[in-house]
């Protein structure tokens, strides 16, 4: 599983990066239009998932700053969220690189935003959940650009698996 979650980290890096890239065409009027997706438009979609990023990793690791709300607005500009998606993914990959396969079995213990009480769950499943959340809102931004009449952006795991990610193969 180890190996599973390192590739999952590389893939969520490939795939950020390509949607970043979409979305780098778009005017900021674009960028900030509400396209009825769950969090509204591109931008606070994309500020949704580096807040859910930094809350999990702070769950996981104790460290780094995190967010006290799900839609938190963490940068207004494309391009400071951007750097800062960048480094958020870095973080993972070596979080992710850094954990041996017991680590995958600990009990996590944490309080969600939503809902009080403690809850306690193995590392592995809410590693899946972490790249699998980053999966579904992907997946509404991509609907956003095409939405703005923008090209599909293909981020399936098995392209990025034929090309940048042959190693993990």
């Amino acid at each position: 599983m180890l190996t599973h979650f390192r590739m999952f980290a590389d893939y969520n890096r490939w795939a950020n990066a390509r949607l970043y890239d979409a979305c780098a065409l778009l005017s900021e009027e674009e960028f900030r239009a509400d396209k009825g997706a769950f969090f509204g438009s591109a931008q606070r979609s994309l500020n949704h998932l580096l807040a859910a990023d930094r809350i999990w990793l702070k769950r996981f690791t104790g460290t780094g700053e995190a967010p006290t709300a799900l839609d938190a607005v963490l940068h207004e500009s494309f391009c400071d969220l951007r750097t800062a998606r960048e480094a958020e993914d870095q973080r993972i990959i070596d979080w992710v690189d850094s954990l041996t396969e017991a680590d995958l079995s600990a009990i996590i213990s944490y309080s969600t935003l939503t809902m009080p009480g403690k809850i306690e769950q193995p590392l592995g499943p809410i590693l899946a959940h972490l790249f699998n959340h980053q999966t579904h809102h992907r997946g509404q931004v991509h609907t956003i650009l095409t939405s703005l009449g923008q090209p599909s952006v293909v981020l399936d795991l098995i392209y990025f698996l034929r090309g940048e990610g042959t190693r993990w193969q």
